[in-house]
């Protein structure tokens, strides 16, 4: 087992901003990046090519969506498909990484989808991320619409954002990246 990758051996991964998918990102079949809200005023952008990798986008509201695509894929290979998971997070005022709740629930989200049909080897990380989310679904709302980031989109005007983001989607399908721009 690679030391600098204790993840590798799981089916199901989770991580953290862009280091996060730099440390997981090359061994898995598709990357999953877990993004509730969009970024309000941000200041450093760190755009990534991901060309190389097979990356998609989950929020709350597309979820189940995912989980869905995922188990087809799986299918499809008729073998583990591995997925990396990645909270995207957000920046603080000067440009640093932080934390953002809101982006942990979603993978959260996503991971617990996953279980549901199946996909549940997950590391350590990812069950923590899953139990998280499963703990707290009943508030996830508040939770999200509470969050520093939420905040700042409603102070920028765009509360509207915020009040869409567990909403199911018209058309809850899958949105395939070919470059990401993660925060700080």
């Amino acid at each position: 087992m690679n030391k600098d990758a204790p993840q590798q051996k799981y089916q199901v991964r989770f991580d953290v901003g862009l280091a996060g998918f730099q440390a997981l990102a090359a061994e898995a079949d598709v990357v999953i990046l877990a993004d509730a809200l969009p970024s309000p005023g941000s200041e450093i952008v760190l755009p990534t090519a991901l060309h190389e990798h097979q990356v998609i986008a989950a929020t709350l509201a597309n979820r189940e969506s995912v989980a869905d695509w995922v188990l087809a894929r799986q299918a499809e290979k008729g073998d583990r498909f591995s997925v990396a998971v990645i909270a995207v997070g957000e920046q603080r005022q000067g440009g640093t990484p932080r934390f953002a709740v809101e982006d942990f629930l979603a993978a959260g989200a996503v991971i617990d989808a996953l279980a549901a049909r199946g996909i549940d080897h997950c590391s350590p990380e990812a069950a923590a991320a899953a139990a998280g989310f499963a703990g707290l679904a009943r508030a996830v709302r508040h939770l999200v619409t509470a969050s520093e980031t939420a905040q700042a989109l409603v102070a920028e005007g765009r509360s509207a954002e915020v009040q869409a983001t567990d909403a199911p989607a018209r058309s809850p399908g899958i949105s395939r990246l070919r470059e990401f721009a993660f925060p700080g």
